[in-house]
């Protein structure tokens, strides 16, 4: 890593001792079908299983937890989310005694909301932007005097989601890369610091809904995403906003490969069927984002020295009243 960057290994591995008396270590899953049908040895990180649904309990706990540290004071936490954020920093301000409020967009999961409101937290639901989310959760903070963490651009945030690449290297030492679908970019921003820190030949890979133009920016090194942020069209709400944080853009630039896996709403289907058919995980259309990639012409295509793969199966946090391919 050739430049200093905001957010530490040492940060990372003090996350990891704040957070895991309460977070799950989650497992590793490989299934030899996977491998067989597509030529290499793939290993899944189970965040599905992590408490919440989701890896973003993580960043959460981590954030709320040194913000009482810090703050004796603190009364209350708020941010905006589609859903998983939300019912992390909801679980994290109960765990720490503290009051919260989540923004959503109106056009949520119900089964996301419903589960933020069964941590304790207050929902309020805004128009389904990015501008309309954080101009209410704005006002919501100001009104309230509740302390803002953001769903990925916070250098607390990003050293949590870290922390399970910590974990994935204790459990897989091998790994040559990780698959990492991304929204703002919290957590392949922790995942890329800490795994290159531990094994600086790590390879992280971006995964994407498409339409969101992560390749094009990186090999030009320029947000040329357009303005006002917007959401993409995509079965995977967990990471469909385009643009990717001001804070994760210049670490994600450093240190994430140039190259992106960009997947389509019937690739995505594919994945989660898989999942949820062969590895009998329930998981969410994010998830199956990544196990796309995986099955993609794009990763049959990468160098052959890339042998051991990772994939993040980030949240299982799907309505299976409502599952993608009965629509």
């Amino acid at each position: 890593m050739s430049k200093r960057l905001p957010v530490s290994i040492s940060d990372i591995l003090k996350a990891h001792s704040r957070v895991k008396q309460n977070v799950h270590h989650t497992p590793v899953v490989t299934n030899s079908t996977f491998d067989d049908r597509f030529g290499r040895k793939f290993y899944f990180k189970c965040e599905n299983l992590q408490k919440t649904g989701s890896f973003k309990a993580r960043g959460a706990l981590n954030a709320v937890t040194k913000l009482c540290e810090e703050d004796k004071t603190v009364s209350g936490v708020v941010t905006h989310s589609s859903g998983n954020h939300g019912q992390a920093l909801a679980w994290a301000a109960k765990t720490m005694g503290l009051k919260c409020a989540v923004i959503a967009p109106n056009n949520s999961p119900a089964v996301k909301l419903e589960a933020i409101k069964g941590y304790g937290a207050d929902v309020v639901l805004c128009e389904p932007t990015p501008t309309a989310r954080q101009q209410t959760c704005d006002k919501v903070s100001k009104e309230r005097g509740y302390y803002f963490v953001p769903p990925y651009d916070h250098y607390d945030v990003i050293a949590g989601q870290g922390t399970m690449a910590v974990e994935f290297l204790e459990q897989v030492p091998q790994l040559d890369a990780i698959l990492v679908p991304t929204s703002g970019g919290g957590m392949v921003s922790g995942i890329a610091i800490a795994g290159k820190s531990i094994k600086p030949d790590l390879k992280v890979f971006i995964v994407e809904p498409q339409g969101k133009d992560v390749e094009r920016c990186l090999q030009a090194g320029d947000r040329l995403w357009p303005n006002p942020p917007r959401f993409l069209n995509t079965i995977a709400d967990g990471i469909r906003l385009q643009q990717l944080g001001h804070i994760t853009w210049p670490i994600i630039l450093e240190l994430v490969e140039k190259q992106v896996f960009s997947v389509t709403n019937d690739e995505i289907i594919e994945g989660m069927k898989f999942a949820f058919e062969r590895m009998k995980l329930v998981v969410e259309a994010a998830s199956g984002a990544g196990i796309a990639a995986a099955m993609s012409d794009k990763m049959c295509n990468l160098d052959d020295n890339i042998k051991h793969v990772g994939v993040i199966l980030c949240g299982g946090n799907t309505d299976i009243h409502h599952l993608p391919w009965y629509q």
